[in-house]
Order: C-alpha cells, then sequence, then structure tokens
C-alpha cells in the first residue's frame, strides 16, 4: 500500500459534532449551584465559548498565529507556502534530522485552512480546555499529544520503508497540522464535562474517526486521529487532580449546606 502524500487533517466530520456540544457545557459553566438548579438558562455566558486576551491567553494567542499562517497559506506566494509546508513536515526525514523542530513548525497551519472543521473545534474545546485547567497544562495536553501521536504514526513508516513494504516516496510525505492535538484535547475535556455529554461525545468523536479510518485513503492519519484521542482519554487521572488543584481545596462538610461557604467554581 503506497501512502499519498497528503496532510493528516482529514476525517473533518469527525470533529465537526465536537463544537456544538462541548459548546453548551461551557457557556454554562460558572453560574452558582443552586440558581442553575432553579432557573439552568440563567447560567448560561455564550461570551466563555470563545477565547480571550486575559481568560484563556494560550488559546487566545495560538488562534491568533493560526489565523495569520492560514491567510498567507492562501494568499502567500504559492512557491514560498509549498516549500515552508514541506520544510513543517513531520515526515520520516525531517524528524529524524530536526524532530524538535519540524513537531512545533507542522503545528503552526491548519491542513484545510481557516475553512476546516478542525479549526473552530480548536477554538471551543481548547477554550473550553484552558478554562478548567489553565494555560500552560492545556498547551502541555495539546502539544504532548501532537508530539506523542506524530511519532506513533510517522515510525511505522520508516519501519516499513525500511523493510522494503514502502517505497522510498513514503519517507517525505506531507505531514502537518493541528489535527492530532485538537482530538488530544477533545479526549482531555471530555472527562471534566458531565456525564451526560461525556459519553456521547465520545461515541460521537470515536464513531466517526473509524468510519473515516474503514473508508480513508490515508489510513496512518485516521490511526493517528483514534490514537489521539485514545491518548487525551489515558490522561484523565492527572486531568482531575489539575482540575480539582485549579479549583482550590474542598470545603468542610460541615459547611456544605450553607451556599455562601461553599468553595466556588471556577470552570
Amino acid at each position: 500500500m503506497i501512502l499519498a502524500g497528503m496532510p493528516r487533517q482529514r476525517g473533518d466530520a469527525a470533529v465537526a459534532a465536537v463544537a456544538p456540544a462541548t459548546a453548551a457545557a461551557d457557556a454554562a459553566g460558572g453560574a452558582a449551584p443552586d440558581a442553575d438548579a432553579r432557573r439552568p438558562w440563567t447560567g448560561l455566558r455564550p461570551w466563555r465559548l470563545l477565547p480571550t486576551p486575559t481568560g484563556t491567553p494560550f488559546t487566545f494567542g495560538y488562534a491568533l498565529l493560526l489565523v495569520a499562517t492560514s491567510l498567507f497559506a492562501d494568499h502567500g506566494d504559492p512557491a514560498l507556502v509549498a516549500s515552508l509546508l514541506q520544510g513543517s513536515s513531520t515526515d520520516v526525514t525531517h524528524l529524524a534530522h530536526d524532530p524538535l523542530l519540524v513537531l512545533v513548525a507542522s503545528a503552526l497551519w491548519i491542513a484545510g485552512g481557516l475553512g476546516s472543521s478542525f479549526a473552530l473545534v480548536f477554538l471551543v474545546v481548547v477554550t473550553a480546555l484552558e478554562r478548567r485547567i489553565g494555560g500552560p497544562r492545556t498547551a502541555a495536553v495539546f502539544f504532548g499529544g501532537h508530539a506523542l501521536a506524530t511519532l506513533a504514526t510517522e515510525m511505522p513508516v520508516g519501519f516499513s520503508v525500511a523493510a522494503g513494504r514502502l517505497p522510498d516516496s513514503a519517507l517525505h510525505r506531507l505531514d502537518y497540522g493541528i489535527s492530532f492535538g485538537v482530538m488530544t484535547c477533545t479526549g482531555a475535556l471530555a472527562v471534566l464535562l458531565p456525564g451526560w455529554l461525556r459519553w456521547p461525545l465520545l461515541a460521537a468523536v470515536g464513531s466517526m474517526g473509524v468510519t473515516d479510518l474503514l473508508t480513508s485513503v490515508d489510513p496512518m492519519t485516521d490511526w493517528g486521529h483514534l490514537l489521539s484521542l485514545a491518548l487525551g482519554v489515558a490522561a484523565w487521572p492527572l486531568l482531575r487532580r489539575w482540575r480539582d488543584q485549579r479549583a482550590g481545596p474542598a470545603p468542610l462538610l460541615g459547611d456544605l449546606g450553607h451556599p455562601a461557604l461553599r468553595a466556588p467554581r471556577t470552570y
């Protein structure tokens, strides 16, 4: 089987369902528990769905960078754009010579540009995650998933070429984008959502990922999407601890009945 030289961000349908579900949960976050129980609509905060410079600085700054590179990819000199994308590709050759450089550079582009579903899902999912665990930890989840899934999908390509099962051209397959990081953050965010939303979200994204894998012309990319989602899920114990640390110490048992003494929600 010959791998086509395609960027990794396929399967936009697999993440298109993430944004509405996550947006509903994040818009309701931060309201007082008693008021939400009686009047759930009063807790809606639609402005929390998008990143802000002070509330979610990591997502906001990263989003501006992605907008800039996407506009350049659409309107810049085609030859220069093609050269930069090839230089940013996390193919086997680049990973063997400049792994850190290309792992960072490949995450500066959105395959498919601003019209990709991953662009919208990035805004909603990464914003929601940062509001719950903070910017540095969100960056660790995003780039950790991006790097691990990239290495896990490209290393088999190198071994297959060495074994003669793939041509040498597979060592230079074009591979860039934010999709692995977005999928990792989606899996990570799910544990911080209410149970009625967590499992349908994971089932929807997972099933669409499997569908993409079965019908794909780029199976390595789709394996990477499923692996990224699994990496986010695997981080649940750590994410719960981070979320609890950010929320502060739990209230004393005797204080739970007094609304004024309850620990505030921070997400």
